[in-house]
């Protein structure tokens, strides 16, 4: 549904005035760091967060590796300062009723609530206009795994009563919603990969409505336990020839790529409304003028081999934003390191920006893997970081590229002047969906 905007205000195509949407905190708990501040700053300096497995037994699995979240309570290092501390966001408690994805999202939820300056400022009114919508693949898996090996060994006596309640996927904006008293809308996106893309555009469209104020939306995963990687890998999914050197196995548009990289953490993002915005004097990030969704009916598994799926979701959210193909200026790609998938994305960004585009594409997931049905929202956090530092990341591990018009970004970051932007999410049942960002001024 394309939108007109005004001073305010947008119209739609039918006249419906609509409100602005604005980004106003984030928050982030990364393969990289604690903190979105930081996961950037390691970013821009190319480091990687992608490790061998030492959490669980990996020497049956073909692929070895993963970008996992540390915590000090799983770590004999004597070095903790750059551990995850689950007791800085719950009670220990709180920490036996919750699965790692939920744990996550609450303490993405924290920083981000924080940064946006409303930890301490919201009335009872604006809690009654401020949701949660927090997308996620998979859930509590390992919760699953772990409860469904107990039954076995030891019988139904040994199955917690917080099982169900500690791996539902809602349950991570229920959580996050009960935290912080928020009683706006709560719901819960599951479209695989393009989970927190989803969840972002939906929180941005039930904004403009006029249906809440101020949305807590984006993603959280924690996948990585054997069961997860052993069927990503019998997938034939995930990268195997790099288990000895992980830091080079993520590798988008790299003629060498095999597969992707299992990660787990969460991107949290505070939309709010913008008149709301700038009352308060909120900084803000960037505003959401863009949001297209589309479907490959192709496979369960494998994008369209000519990308088509991927191209209408990116032209629905420019003919959204309103917006010309060649004023995107960057792309945070998808780009998850796989043969197939790379290549469809690659060829239907060149054809819906055009052969005359001077935009620049990279893929963040070369640092952090991939983080399922949290990738879209931290990856919308970059490409926000993007706008407001005016820098393009860099796609790590990029020596032998596809050819292609594009500025892949390969192996150090570009500064460079970017005032629209685009984030992909692509999932399996070929879902997709596509945001575009535009500097606030």
């Amino acid at each position: 549904m394309p939108f007109h905007s005004s001073k305010t205000n947008v119209i739609n195509s039918e006249g419906f005035i609509m409100k602005r949407v604005v980004v106003t905190g984030i928050g982030m708990i990364s393969p990289l760091a604690n903190s979105a501040s930081e996961s950037w700053s390691r970013l821009l300096n190319g480091e990687s967060g992608i490790r061998k497995i030492s959490s669980f037994d990996v020497s049956d699995l073909s692929s070895q590796i993963a970008g996992q979240i540390h915590s000090i309570d799983e770590s004999t290092d004597s070095e903790t300062s750059t551990l995850f501390n689950p007791l800085n966001y719950v009670t220990s408690k709180e920490l036996n009723k919750i699965d790692k994805f939920i744990l996550y999202a609450i303490a993405a939820s924290s920083e981000a609530i924080q940064d946006s300056g409303l930890d301490n400022n919201l009335s009872d009114e604006e809690k009654e206009s401020f949701g949660v919508i927090i997308g996620s693949g998979i859930g509590g898996l390992p919760a699953i795994y772990n409860t469904s090996v107990k039954l076995k060994e030891y019988g139904a006596r040994r199955v917690s009563p917080f099982f169900i309640p500690s791996s539902l996927i809602n349950l991570a904006s229920g959580q996050v919603s009960i935290k912080f008293g928020l009683k706006g809308p709560n719901h819960a996106v599951v479209t695989a990969c393009a989970s927190g893309t989803h969840a972002i555009g939906d929180a941005a469209r039930i904004i403009k409505t006029g249906e809440a104020t101020m949305m807590l939306a984006g993603g959280t995963e924690s996948a990585v336990c054997r069961l997860g990687v052993a069927g990503f890998a019998a997938a034939r999914a995930l990268s195997t020839h790099y288990n000895d050197s992980p830091t080079e196995a993520s590798r988008p548009w790299d003629k060498d790529r095999d597969g992707f990289i299992i990660s787990e953490g969460s991107g949290i993002l505070v939309l709010e409304e913008l008149e709301h915005a700038k009352r308060r004097k909120a900084k803000i990030y960037g505003e959401i003028i863009g949001y297209g969704m589309s479907g490959d009916a192709y496979h369960i598994t494998a994008p369209s081999p000519d990308g088509d799926g991927a191209f209408r979701a990116m032209k629905n959210a420019i003919v959204s934003a309103q917006i010309n193909p060649e004023q995107i200026d960057y792309v945070n790609a998808h780009g998850t390191s796989t043969p197939a998938g790379d290549i469809g994305e690659l060829r239907a960004t060149e054809r819906v920006l055009g052969n005359n585009s001077k935009a620049s594409m990279s893929s963040t997931k070369s640092s952090i893997g991939h983080l399922l049905g949290a990738a879209g929202a931290v990856e919308a956090i970059f490409t926000l970081l993007s706008i407001r530092d005016q820098v393009a990341p860099a796609t790590l591990n990029l020596n032998n590229a596809e050819d292609s018009f594009l500025d892949l970004v390969p192996l150090t970051p570009k500064q460079r002047l970017i005032n629209y932007a685009l984030s992909n999410s692509f999932g399996f049942g070929g879902t997709n969906a596509s945001l575009v960002f535009k500097k606030f001024h």
